[in-house]
């Protein structure tokens, strides 16, 4: 449906009416604002390697698949295997050190967290960032509130397939059929499909409402209390 030039979208009547017990959400672009931290990281490891620097709009695009794909995308097509590991190993070492420089919650996350968490609901986050990142960064700014969190580790293939999501539920101990996801990409839509969960995009975070209708997007939110509404 359009109003006033806007695309407007809610969940199916079934599911509004639902009563869900837990939220998975994802990290990066969704909860917090990593792209900048992600940038520097990035063109650090460039430079490093006498590589040509990427802008942030580059970057931006080229996140949501985990770090390992970010320097793939990052670096020149032709670049040598030996070239590659060397730029992946110089982001992946200044990262862990420079990764909350300045990263941050988006604005009314922190409301949106504290409300639910009152309410009594149960939630995760998933996220194709390296363990020891998403512990961190949960640390910092999640402590108490988020349940579970989940990062890129051995034995569990990253999103978007759905095994991080399936963990999750497990250690929430709830059902796909109680539980919701909330993401700000093409990889957590299909994340979100293929572990049969609906799925609310956000749009403060990476890709912009064209993007993610195009991707199959049919619950759009502009702020974090639509996502409180919503559940």
């Amino acid at each position: 449906m359009l109003e006033n030039g806007e695309i407007v979208v809610s969940l199916q009547p079934e599911r509004r009416k639902m009563k869900y017990k837990a939220i998975i959400f994802d990290l990066d672009g969704t909860l917090t604002d990593t792209l900048e931290d992600l940038y520097l990281s990035v063109n650090h490891a460039l430079r490093s390697c006498n590589l040509p620097e990427r802008s942030l709009d580059e970057v931006r695009r080229f996140v949501g698949n985990g770090i390992r794909k970010l320097i793939e995308r990052s670096v020149p097509e032709d670049i040598s295997i030996d070239m590659l590991e060397r730029c992946f190993e110089a982001f992946r070492a200044y990262y862990v050190i420079h990764c909350q420089d300045h990263t941050r919650l988006y604005p009314g996350i922190a409301s949106l967290l504290t409300a639910l968490h009152a309410k009594g609901y149960r939630m995760a986050v998933v996220s194709n960032k390296l363990q020891a990142g998403v512990d961190e960064l949960a640390d910092t700014f999640f402590n108490g509130v988020i349940d579970v969190a989940i990062g890129e580790q051995s034995g569990i293939p990253r999103k978007p397939e759905p095994d991080m999501v399936r963990h999750a539920l497990d250690q929430l101990g709830v059902k796909k059929e109680e539980a919701i996801y909330v993401g700000d990409s093409d990889v957590d839509l299909q994340t979100a499909s293929n572990a049969g969960l609906p799925c609310i995009s956000v749009l403060w975070g990476f890709r912009n409402r064209d993007f993610l209708v195009a991707h199959g997007a049919t619950v759009l939110v502009e702020s974090p209390q639509e996502v409180l509404e919503l559940v």
